[in-house]
């Protein structure tokens, strides 16, 4: 099996992860790594991908602008383009996500073979492998880490307005893509069964037959007890500076410094009690910190809050806040506290999962965790500690007491921890179980054909124009018989195909009256129909490719009694389109019409345009599918396609790589937000005479080659 693990946020690499760097560079980073090498070392996998996002900026390492990063002989990292080279948050990568699918099929297609998975981690990578694997016709697995609705529950929660929200976090599309890739994944792989219940049940497409309980590993070659009672450890030394008796047991907090890790709660328990103070010294690991004044905000209100209670509860001599902390020293600062019969805490308000819970066990750490969330289920299989109430100084206090006080509970509850994680939680267990749950997948799917059908009289081409009918190149007459020579004009060179939302009769029809060419390539009903050449023979694999999970009838019932949305007359119908007059004053918003669907646990693409037709497609169909499954089978760079379009069933189109052109009769429709693209441009002209505009202001013509036919 060859599996493509997609990561795109963060900073990824195979050695020293800067973990706690930011708030995109933590566990997912540090899980996505070990999955690769672990799914490597097995027989039965022949290849392991991890797709990241290339960065190349100055202010981190030279390390994540390598291309190419050897993890093993089966695994390695691939770093893809995508948009600006600087770094950037996971909140401000949206609108370069079509670009880096775009960008990765220009590196998939120069391998010997494709994937067999697609694995998707996170919602900006959910996002990206719904549309691989739609076009590749394979299947897709996804594990979100963390989810937007459960984010958005808890800022809403803190007072912070739907606004402010949406314009911080970017958290509108980021719950729309998780709710289209859970509508599409085969497999939702989690870390725990309360994340499928807590989490994912707050989705509308919430289907926990397709998911999958398969707890992350840890690297017990890397984590375990200290060898001998009186080991000598390096940082020890970054401790003992702040602590007056440093012989004492350690509480130890490692986490990034994040609101949501409640290290502050944490230290009012700790302040409070004096007992806790007498038995034990407490250390935060919280990230690292050169300056607290240049820190972004979060961290930096985080580390001021520590540093006062600290000053408040006049803890010096008690607590220690080491500024850094290298990778590789994580294990020893584990061994340390074991080391000292001491204990890890767990205070999160809510953790997903939990790795550091897995590597203070390994280490021999008894554990003090959340009740909300992961914990519970390592704590239920290892009964290696105690759960807590996150909020609860008093319980905090009691709990850590119970287990400082009783050597023989701590014993116990430190054997427990060593057992449980050999048993339930190596990576050579992760790995077993989560090939199982991937094998059958592959059987259920058929890989697109990376050729042209047979039957089809195909040329190679080097280069294709694809324009909409109605809103281009219908409405000056004089532009369009110019449009038509050029596209004679350079036929040997560069492939012409129309995409429109006619069916295809009402098409013909079209090309017939204003005397337009057949197509290379017509594109029909909104991208359910792909025909090609003069005798239009139909793409057989594109009918049943889109069928897939596709029930018109149910979607027909439930949209039958909504107000505002009528059925639009026979001919605009077909079977891979269902097609509505809508009105916006009475009907339900697009976004409550996805959501009634996923509720009724139907795939489907929605498209609203010109604010008053409403289309409802097989997931795997559109436009801007439809354009790149073609592209894919006859071999045209994205690059090399220039698209003309004129209403929101356009966008996908004209997002990611292509060139695009909105004429100056469509400039303040639909499709005015995507001006700020770099690879849109709009044009002074209207219909016809605006692409024609676009082709010089591109050069698209001048710089075609007329391919060589191969002998």
């Amino acid at each position: 099996m060859y599996i493509c693990l997609i990561s795109i946020h963060g900073l990824i690499r195979g050695h020293e992860l800067e973990l706690g760097r930011d708030a995109d560079t933590g566990g997912q980073t540090k899980y996505i790594v070990d999955l690769a090498r672990a799914l490597a070392e097995r027989e039965d996998v022949t290849q392991v991908d991890l797709v990241t996002r290339r960065v190349v900026d100055p202010n981190i390492s030279d390390d994540y602008a390598v291309p190419q990063e050897i993890l093993s002989e089966k695994a390695r990292i691939v770093r893809i383009d995508a948009g600006p080279e600087a770094y950037l948050p996971k909140e401000e990568l949206w609108d370069y996500l079509d670009s880096f699918m775009d960008n990765l099929l220009n590196w998939q297609n120069e391998q010997p073979q494709m994937p067999d998975i697609i694995h998707s981690h996170y919602a900006d990578a959910g996002y990206v492998g719904v549309r691989l694997s739609h076009l590749l016709g394979l299947p897709l697995v996804y594990t979100g880490h963390s989810l937007g609705r459960d984010k958005r529950q808890r800022l809403l929660a803190k007072g912070l307005t739907r606004d402010e929200i949406n314009k911080r976090y970017n958290i509108g599309r980021r719950i729309d893509a998780e709710e289209e890739v859970l509508a599409n994944a085969d497999l939702v792989i989690t870390s725990t069964h309360n994340e499928i219940e807590e989490q994912y049940g707050l989705y509308n497409y919430y289907q926990p037959d397709r998911m999958a309980v398969v707890p992350p590993g840890t690297n017990l070659t890397q984590f375990h007890p200290p060898k001998k009672a009186k080991e000598k450890f390096r940082f020890r030394k970054s401790l003992d500076q702040f602590l007056s008796n440093s012989n004492k047991p350690i509480i130890l907090a490692l986490s990034r410094a994040d609101e949501r890790k409640n290290i502050q709660t944490l230290l009012e328990a700790y302040g409070e009690s004096s007992q806790l103070q007498k038995a034990a010294n407490l250390v935060i690991i919280a990230g690292n910190r050169d300056d607290i004044r240049e820190m972004e905000s979060g961290p930096q209100s985080v580390m001021t809050d520590i540093l006062l209670l600290i000053d408040l509860y006049d803890l010096y001599g008690h607590v220690a806040v080491p500024k850094r902390h290298l990778a590789g020293e994580v294990p020893e600062i584990y061994r340390i506290a074991a080391q000292s019969k001491g204990i890890f805490i767990n205070p999160a308000l809510t953790e997903p999962f939990g790795l550091t819970l897995l590597e203070a066990a390994a280490s021999g750490l008894p554990l003090v965790a959340t009740e909300n969330g992961g914990p519970v289920d390592i704590i239920g299989n290892c009964n290696n500690g105690l759960l807590v109430d996150p909020l609860d100084k008093e319980g905090i206090s009691r709990s850590l007491l119970k287990i400082l006080h009783d050597h023989s509970q701590w014993e116990t509850f430190s054997r427990n921890g060593l057992v449980g994680v050999r048993k339930h939680y190596s990576w050579q267990a992760h790995a077993t179980k989560y090939l199982d749950k991937l094998s059958p997948l592959p059987a259920k799917h058929e890989k697109t054909p990376m050729s042209p059908p047979k039957h089809v009289k195909h040329r190679s081409r080097d280069r294709a124009i694809f324009t909409d009918l109605d809103q281009n190149l219908l409405g000056n007459p004089k532009g369009l018989r110019q449009f038509i020579e050029v596209v004679r004009k350079n036929r040997k060179c560069a492939t012409f195909g129309i995409a429109t939302g006619r069916r295809l009769d009402a098409a013909l029809s079209i090309l017939k009256k204003y005397a337009i060419p057949i197509p290379d390539v017509l594109i029909s009903s909104l991208g359910t129909k792909i025909h090609y050449s003069q005798d239009l023979t139909e793409d057989d694999f594109w009918t049943e490719h889109i069928d897939h999970l596709w029930q018109p009838k149910r979607v027909r019932r439930v949209m039958s009694d909504l107000p505002g949305i009528k059925p639009q007359g026979r001919k605009e119908q077909s079977f891979f389109k269902i097609a509505y007059h809508y009105d916006p004053n009475k009907a339900p918003s697009v976004d409550e019409i996805n959501g009634l669907l996923h509720k009724h646990e139907l795939t489907c693409n929605v498209i609203h345009a010109f604010g008053q037709y409403l289309d409802i497609l097989p997931s795997r169909a559109s436009k801007g599918q439809a354009l790149r499954y073609v592209a894919q089978r006859w071999e045209t760079p994205m690059e090399h396609i220039l698209v003309a379009g004129g209403s929101g069933a356009d966008e996908d189109m004209m997002r990611g790589n292509t060139l695009a052109v909105v004429v100056a009769n469509r400039h303040h429709e639909e499709l005015s937000h995507m001006v700020d693209h770099d690879r849109i441009y709009l044009a002074s002209q209207s219909h016809a005479l605006g692409i024609l505009e676009a082709i010089d202001h591109y050069d698209f013509f001048n710089t075609c080659e007329v391919p060589v036919p191969h002998e």
